[in-house]
């Protein structure tokens, strides 16, 4: 049986940053979704498992052979889809053996591979890139291309162990789809580290990546999620418990020591009337001051137990904070115009007539390089367009994809700052509080920041700007935030009253934020009716 063992695993990066200290784990035959916050480790055990890092100390053993798509793949736009494929030798010993050239060499390239040319065309065909001639550059290919093809070359390998590190970032949903029925179809062990709820029901298992250990859950991503609250209830109960038998130690403790306080005032009225002889009243003292030193102690440590229970509870329960908005600066009244595009052309021929009133949610959806990252620029005036005319009636800002917004030699405080020129520094740090960017945290240069906290602070940013946003255009927000800032993200939304713009491939997190219109860009921007199915055909 194929199986990732992992023992005694210490890995720390160079300036310290502890990431694992003696894990132990086994991941074996099926699917494991690897969940956990950013910053947690996934993608740094990835790499470990993938023998790109080094440990510190401990074993990595991998039993069959191994596949690794990394997140961000990047391949020289100027290599063959064979190449990148590893068929290249393959193909040029049999189309030698074909021509009559019969050196042993080329047998033993070929091996048992004489069906290489079938297995790719099949492959191919079966991640939607059947179009795609082997003999292609990748600088031809579009990026989901290059993440879909990435994917062949693994399958290819017929590994018995793959990694996937965020497959379905930046595809659009008939990529993301053909990604979900390879890994709904994948009989090896299967990890994947991943955002995308709808890939993560696919999974066997959950594993809970936190604190550098890892818990797993039986089921996928729903199945752990209720597993994850009922624990959380528990925990939460023992935790009230442990608070209530702290109290009741402590009152329990001051009573015994105002009981022994009396009874020393009492022994020493006796002793100052010398109403026995001085021997026996020395000796029943000495007795006394031994018993309520036991009685002290018995008490005290009762407490100190109640103590490292407490602890032990407040350990069990999860302190992921909730972000609280309150903005009512961003609200926009019913049925006031916000944007208008008309008879718009955008930069990649793509047509757009657009009128967006009050505070609506609109969902912006199309295939990758259908122009959705394009208009949203068009839309803030960074791009102008071919012809028509775009006007904007109200403040907007946007989120980039890339979270590219703050200045990472400025801190939290500082982007605000220079956003909201006119608030105060008291004022800043107490709406970053709302964002969980509290004390120190908020005074880190950005460029240090974990990634959640990296997110909060962007999102901050540009929801406390002057003046207030009205209109905020959202570029792909979910790519690369963990599920708790997702669901952060989500939170921010709900309580945000402008108009809302998202383009983006994440359906579920789409349905949490309450769209009221979808549209899909496909050479025109058209709207689109999500009831006609359970599932909007995007």
């Amino acid at each position: 049986m194929s199986a990732i063992v992992i023992a005694g695993l210490d890995f720390a990066w160079p300036d310290g940053s502890f990431v694992f200290g003696g894990l132990d784990t086994v991941l074996g035959a099926g699917r494991t979704g690897l969940v956990g916050v950013n910053g947690s480790g996934k993608s740094t055990l990835l790499r470990l498992i993938a023998g790109e890092l080094t440990p510190a100390a401990g074993t990595i053993s991998v039993t069959g052979r191994l596949g690794y798509l990394p997140q961000n793949l990047v391949l020289d736009a100027r290599r063959r889809v064979d190449e990148v494929l590893g068929i290249v030798d393959v193909r040029a010993a049999i189309a030698a053996i074909e021509a009559g050239d019969t050196d042993e060499r080329h047998f033993a390239v070929v091996g048992d591979r004489w069906d290489v040319e079938e297995r790719t065309r099949a492959t191919l065909d079966q991640l939607g890139l059947g179009h795609v001639s082997v003999t292609r550059h990748v600088g031809e290919l579009s990026g989901g291309e290059v993440v879909l093809l990435g994917l062949a070359a693994q399958i290819l390998r017929e590994p018995d162990v793959l990694l996937l590190d965020e497959p379905t970032n930046n595809l659009d949903q008939r990529a993301r789809g053909l990604v979900y029925e390879t890994v709904r179809s994948w009989k090896g062990v299967l990890v994947i580290v991943s955002h995308d709820r709808e890939l993560l029901r696919l999974v066997d298992r959950i594993g809970d990546l936190r604190e550098g250990e890892i818990a797993y859950y039986g089921g996928n991503i729903d199945d752990y999620e209720a597993a994850l609250a009922a624990e959380q209830e528990a925990a939460e109960r023992a935790l009230r418990a442990a608070e209530s038998d702290v109290r009741r130690q402590k009152r329990e403790l001051i009573e015994a020591q105002t009981k022994l306080a009396r009874r020393r005032r009492y022994g020493q009225k006796m002793f100052d009337q010398k109403r026995e002889p001085k021997v026996r009243m020395r000796k029943r003292a000495e007795d006394a001051e031994i018993a309520a030193g036991k009685y002290r102690n018995l008490h005290i440590d009762r407490l100190d137990q109640a103590m490292d229970r407490l602890k032990a509870a407040e350990d069990g329960v999860r302190q992921d904070d909730e972000i609280r908005v309150d903005l009512p600066a961003t609200a926009v009244p019913q049925e006031r115009e916000v944007l208008r595009l008309s008879e718009v052309e955008l930069r990649n021929g793509a047509l757009a007539d657009l009128d967006v009133r009050g505070p609506e949610r609109i969902a912006l959806v199309g295939d990758n390089g259908a122009g959705k990252t394009t208009l949203l620029r068009t839309v803030l005036g960074d791009l102008p367009p071919v012809a028509g005319e775009v006007t904007l009636h109200v403040p907007a800002r946007w989120l980039p994809q890339r979270l590219d917004v703050l200045d990472d030699e400025l801190s939290a405080v500082d982007n605000v700052a220079r956003a909201a020129p006119s608030a105060s520094n008291n004022t800043i740090r107490a709406r970053l509080a709302r964002f969980l960017l509290r004390g120190t945290r908020a005074d880190q240069l950005a460029g240090t920041l974990s990634g959640g906290e990296r997110f909060r602070a962007t999102l901050a940013t540009l929801l406390l700007a002057e003046p207030a946003p009205q209109l905020l255009l959202l570029d792909e927000p979910t790519n690369n935030l963990d599920l708790a800032s997702v669901r952060q993200l989500g939170q921010s939304l709900a309580a945000y009253s402008g108009a809302l713009v998202v383009a983006s491939h994440d359906l579920p997190f789409l349905r949490t934020i309450g769209v009221t219109r979808w549209l899909r860009l496909d050479g025109r921007l058209t709207e689109i009716d999500p009831c006609e199915s359970s599932r909007p055909r995007l």
